[in-house]
């Protein structure tokens, strides 16, 4: 890897375009370097992992919404959309608006963090709509997904969005684009003039995902994938975009991020170097927040030591900077300690995840936060007595650059009305590769097989594992094997809008 330094420059300047971060995208995207046989085994494994949480969440409001929309765009040569058969295709941008926010809607893909949080299979979606309908081969789309991944870790490594409070999108879509002219095999030039189309049109505030949070979480990445196919498909007709996207005294960097004195260093593959990023982001065993992964564990883990949750006084969960600030109390939100509040809300309350955990000893992406089941009273009274408390090492531990010291976890004390105390730790998840039951293809495909038991035939769940496992042999044309229809009927309708 190479680290490129990334500052503002005054306009007087005149910045070369091959010292922009933007045309350093631009080249890795285009460097046509094989694909090592571990990578693109876990991109087989994320896409079962994106279409089974797509399927599960198929009949939510959000994705049922983002479904309908994309359907009032039909394209006899277009791309398919998650639970619709795959003889109905729609334009490539409207697929990638359904497909993401299906993926989203649950909160249970893949994540990497870092300098900054991510979900880094939200590529995935927008690079398999355009390869549907441009007519390419399965390794036309690993390579297309290899370099999403990439270039969106590799910024997640180098550039915090979040203290800024600027949503994780904006590191997102420049990647969506930059894979997409992968799989398109463009030349630099338009894959940088459409990076940087995509930069300047995808920062946006992270209210998306503070105080009562909507179902705008789960269009946010679907809404990046749709700008991102935008920006490419104008690119590729000749349209150039704001340049220095990031470098200028105008652009993201001055007025968004650090400003007119940031210094940052993004590392990027060099020339002929593999794209490798993929195999540094984990999936997610439970559907919430990648902060509770850890934590749901924890509470398993802990409550075989607590016979009666009623004797507890109170619980204090020693974590990072970014849990206690973001989903603890040090976020200040009252929605987080609310029976009422909406499941997006939940699903970034640990103190809400840690109880019912702590009590059910399960996680179920449904179950888990029902209306019923949050406002069940000895879960409001345990929920109540628990408090974040960041830990300068657990934050030490969460920015490390070494991998073995890396962790997303906490420690948790528990004191019981007796005086007593019982104390547990975890550092990663049980699913994470360090962890103690690290996830591979029989965990993705158990995954898969649980989620969308009930919603779609044993049939088209065994053709679709067959398909995608063999993806590297799909020839031209033949990726609509990648999509997962539900039987005739079975598919929700939302209320009637515009399209």
């Amino acid at each position: 890897m190479q680290l490129h330094d990334v500052r503002v420059y005054l306009s007087k300047a005149v910045l070369k375009r091959e010292d922009q971060l933007a045309w350093k995208i631009a080249g890795v995207a285009a460097d046509r370097v094989p694909i090592d046989k571990d990578v693109a085994e876990m991109i087989i494994n994320r896409i079962i992992d994106n279409v089974s949480v797509a399927i599960a969440a198929i009949n939510r409001r959000p994705p049922t919404t983002a479904r309908d929309m994309a359907l009032g765009h039909p394209r006899r040569e277009g791309a398919t959309v998650f639970g619709v058969p795959a003889s109905k295709r729609v334009s490539p941008e409207w697929a990638a608006w359904a497909n993401g926010t299906a993926v989203r809607e649950l909160d249970m893909h893949d994540t990497f963090l870092a300098a900054d949080y991510s979900h880094p299979a939200d590529n995935i979606p927008p690079i398999l709509a355009v390869a549907q309908t441009m007519g390419k081969s399965g390794r036309d789309l690993i390579r297309g997904i290899a370099t999403g991944y990439e270039i969106q870790i590799d910024l997640v490594r180098a550039i915090c969005l979040h203290k800024h409070k600027i949503d994780h999108i904006a590191h997102l879509c420049p990647a969506q684009a930059a894979g997409i002219g992968t799989v398109l095999g463009l030349k630099q030039e338009i894959i940088y003039q459409a990076v940087q189309q995509a930069v300047h049109v995808s920062f946006t505030t992270r209210q998306s995902r503070k105080g009562e949070i909507s179902s705008w979480k789960a269009f946010a990445p679907a809404h990046a994938g749709k700008l991102a196919v935008e920006a490419v498909d104008r690119a590729m007709r000749g349209e150039g975009a704001p340049s220095p996207v990031y470098e200028g005294e105008d652009s993201v960097i001055a007025w968004m991020l650090d400003g007119p004195d940031a210094h940052y260093q993004v590392p990027l593959p060099e020339p002929g170097e593999a794209k490798r990023a993929i195999l540094e982001s984990y999936t997610k065993e439970h559907s919430a927040e990648y902060q509770a992964q850890a934590i749901i564990d924890l509470a398993f883990r802990l409550r075989e030591r607590i016979p009666d949750l009623e004797q507890i006084e109170r619980l204090v969960l020693h974590t990072s900077h970014h849990t206690h600030n973001v989903i603890g109390t040090g976020a200040n939100d009252p929605q987080k300690m609310d029976p009422k509040a909406s499941r997006e809300t939940l699903d970034h309350s640990i103190m809400y995840i840690f109880a019912v955990a702590l009590q059910d000893g399960r996680w179920h992406h449904v179950d888990s936060y029902t209306p019923r089941r949050a406002s069940r009273p000895d879960t409001v009274r345990l929920w109540h007595k628990i408090e974040t408390r960041e830990d300068p090492e657990w934050t030490r531990r969460y920015h490390s650059t070494d991998p073995n010291e890396l962790a997303f976890g906490g420690r948790v004390e528990v004191f019981m009305n007796d005086g007593s105390r019982i104390e547990e730790e975890v550092a990663v998840a049980n699913a994470h590769p360090r962890g103690a039951k690290p996830f591979a293809r029989p965990d993705y495909i158990k995954k898969f097989q649980v989620l969308t038991d009930g919603i779609i035939s044993n049939r088209e769940a065994n053709r679709f594992l067959d398909a995608v496992q063999d993806l590297s042999r799909l020839p031209t044309g033949e990726l609509a094997a990648l999509n997962v229809a539900v039987p005739a009927g079975a598919l929700a309708e939302g209320k009637p809008g515009i399209f």
